[in-house]
């Protein structure tokens, strides 16, 4: 691996897990591509992932969909999809100062059944997210490896989709499957790094998330997301890395919310691999295999997420 790959470490705030089954993926690729950068220039990272939430789980508890009789006494989900990309932009004007930003786009599609229906109802969104700015300082120590990050999330994602088909057709879609949240978040982030050997790297990264004004009383509950991760750098071609991400998110409340099944702890092993395609140039793949479940109520959860991309050094 060249060595200057060897000196930069995650960029990303991971993505947050949504309430009533909404997609969240916890991993931190850019530390795999190449990361925080300690030096000045201008990155680019573009990143597509798929979510499959087809598992009613209760608790610590897989559910049956079979075990309900309809109509039911409670909104049974059925599946929710979501292939999500991500545009991230990085710019270091030197070693100590940079800043972020995350323009997300998502395409949904969610079937379930409300309480008292017979039928499922479905929706589709598609559409740009909550757009996220991140400023961060890493000027502590002489080799830039342990940083504070600040930021924003800002309200640009749409929060009036509606049910096409079923006999929810019209009706709003919950708060949580929506492409926004309607809220701006404050973000905080550390984050540290190092080298075992020439060959062995490493990272943590803590980061929180809170809601600092919020639409039509709707609140997305805060979260915290812990990330670590290890990676092999002998070989020149191949970076092969094994993360572990966890998630931990508050109910959220307010108008149009469902503090009685939003909000969970979840917990997923993540091993990837990048490619180096050339000094500038790479590509990466991740598949997060949970670990540990525990939802709030009834939500949808996946057998497995799957990430890739395409980081550039310009």
């Amino acid at each position: 691996m060249p060595r200057p790959a060897l000196r930069l470490l995650p960029l990303l705030l991971a993505t947050p897990a949504l309430a009533c089954g909404a997609c969240g993926c916890t991993l931190n690729s850019d530390w795999s591509a190449q990361g925080y950068a300690s030096g000045a220039g201008l990155r680019l990272d573009l990143r597509y992932d798929y979510l499959d939430q087809d598992q009613l789980r209760r608790g610590l508890d897989r559910v049956a969909f079979s075990s309900f009789s309809f109509p039911a006494a409670e909104e049974v989900q059925r599946r929710t999809l979501s292939r999500n990309t991500t545009l991230t932009l990085d710019w270091s004007p030197n070693a100590v100062w940079g800043l972020t930003v995350q323009l997300p786009a998502t395409v949904r599609s969610h079937e379930t059944l409300a309480e008292g229906d017979l039928e499922a109802s479905t929706s589709r969104s598609s559409g740009l997210g909550d757009v996220r700015i991140l400023g961060r300082y890493q000027g502590f120590t002489e080799d830039h490896s342990f940083g504070l990050q600040v930021g924003l999330k800002l309200p640009t994602g749409r929060t009036t989709d509606t049910f096409t088909g079923g006999p929810q057709a019209g009706g709003p879609v919950d708060r949580g499957l929506q492409p926004g949240t309607g809220s701006t978040d404050l973000l905080l982030g550390v984050y540290k790094y190092g080298e075992w050997s020439m060959a062995w790297g490493w990272f943590a990264q803590g980061t929180f998330q809170a809601a600092l004004a919020h639409d039509a009383g709707f609140r997305p509950g805060n979260g915290v997301n812990v990330n670590a991760g290890i990676r092999y750098t002998g070989w020149r071609a191949l970076t092969p890395a094994l993360q572990v991400n966890v998630r931990a998110e508050k109910p959220e409340t307010g108008a149009e919310s469902d503090p009685a099944n939003s909000g969970a702890t979840l917990a997923y092993l993540s091993p990837g691999l990048t490619a180096q395609i050339s000094n500038q140039f790479q590509v990466y793949a991740f598949v997060q295999v949970p670990v540990y479940q525990h939802v709030t109520g009834l939500q949808l959860e996946p057998r497995f997420l799957a990430s890739v991309g395409v980081h550039y050094n310009f």
